[in-house]
């Protein structure tokens, strides 16, 4: 089947994983946690960042686990939040990190569009979590799509730069076997582990050299201001 949020690209390399077993029952999962909860994000916002990251256009990986489940976070692109002032911890600890690693400032927002829009794929293991309730879509069967999706992005035949944070990131290396991808793997932002060697890891300057070293064009990442 085709998914109408998705472009030709990627439904065309995502069409098994779409007509799965799998990703029936899930859907009919996903549809019936809407009918009684309160699901995060809107169904138009599930597939965000595929809409705004072609598969062309993929040039890195970060992958997150669950979408942020309180009100006005989750739209769709790991770690970023829609708009307010309050950002999640493990963004402020990026943001540290960025600062550091490239001279980052702030903006006073966690809105991470323009890094999509640079070829950043910023996609979660899990698509969908009920309000409130953390890793509550997990086993479902958003596992076997998001693998797909990997493994599809494996077999492009330019460089992806994949960033894997935490064990559980670092559990889909197995599905990056093209030797001229580049893998960079480390500790995860959240306040729980940071401190353990996140900080000083310079990831993001790391994946501008993967880039520039390939050829592509490396990320600004500093942030425009809220429009």
């Amino acid at each position: 089947m085709n998914h109408p949020y998705l472009s030709p690209a990627w439904n065309h390399r995502l069409a098994a994983a779409f007509d799965s077993p799998s990703f029936q029952h899930l859907t009919a999962f996903v549809e019936g946690e809407r009918a009684i909860y309160q699901v995060f994000p809107p169904p138009d916002e599930v597939f965000t960042a595929f809409q705004l990251t072609p598969y062309e256009q993929a040039n890195v990986v970060i992958l997150g686990q669950d979408p942020y489940h309180d009100y006005g976070q989750a739209h769709g692109l790991c770690f970023s939040v829609k708009s307010g002032p309050t950002l999640p911890p493990s963004l402020v600890n990026m943001f540290k990190e960025l600062q550091t690693d490239v001279g980052f400032q702030p903006r006073g927002h966690g809105y991470l569009v323009s890094w999509a829009e640079q070829g950043v794929l910023l996609l979660n293991g899990v698509l969908t979590v009920r309000a409130h309730a953390a890793n509550s879509h997990r086993a479902k069967g958003w596992e076997p799509f998001t693998d797909a999706v990997l493994a599809a992005l494996n077999e492009k035949t330019d460089r992806v730069v994949f960033v894997l944070w935490g064990a559980y990131a670092k559990k889909k290396a197995k599905l990056i076997t093209s030797p001229h991808h580049v893998i960079i793997a480390g500790v995860h932002p959240s306040p729980l582990s940071a401190h353990r060697g996140f900080f000083g890891s310079r990831p993001f300057s790391q994946i501008n050299t993967a880039l520039t070293s390939a050829g592509k064009p490396p990320i600004d990442w500093q942030l425009p201001p809220l429009r």
